[in-house]
């Protein structure tokens, strides 16, 4: 087979495009803080081992008191806990781009829903909770630092 330096160079740049989404979702490109739009969370996403997790660091419940527990946990043995630096995230395995198989825990209401992350950009993530297939919600998580 003969190949032209045109028909490399545009295999070249198609291997390099579909190896392009594998590296932005590596779990240290997510590590950091990142706002949430619910009640100007932050949690601050870092490595677990080969996977990634995620703290509550602050929202505006948290700021109003320091102390506060995690009173609508469904689970009432867990109630106790402080929200802030509550571990939230958590179980994700790299699938490609994405984050799959992972949860969230939603401290508003006490509910932890299965969970998808996709980093839509170098400050920006895409981040699924779904109670059931097909009844989801996307939220946008944009870095802070």
């Amino acid at each position: 087979m003969h190949f032209t330096k045109l028909t490399i160079l545009a295999l070249g740049s198609i291997a390099l495009a579909g190896t392009a989404p594998a590296l932005a979702a590596d779990a240290g490109s997510l590590a950091g803080s990142w706002r949430t739009p619910s009640k100007h969370g932050v949690v601050d996403i870092e490595r677990c081992g080969g996977s990634i997790c995620g703290k509550l660091i602050n929202s505006e419940n948290i700021q109003k008191n320091p102390d506060l527990k995690d009173v609508k946990n469904k689970d009432a043995s867990k109630r106790d806990r402080r929200l802030k630096g509550l571990q939230i995230l958590g179980g994700f395995k790299q699938d490609g781009a994405q984050w799959t198989g992972g949860t969230i825990y939603n401290p508003e209401d006490g509910g932890t829903y299965k969970a998808t992350i996709t980093p839509a950009g170098a400050d920006t993530l895409k981040l699924k909770g779904c109670i059931v297939w097909p009844l989801c919600k996307t939220q946008t998580w944009t870095r802070i630092k």
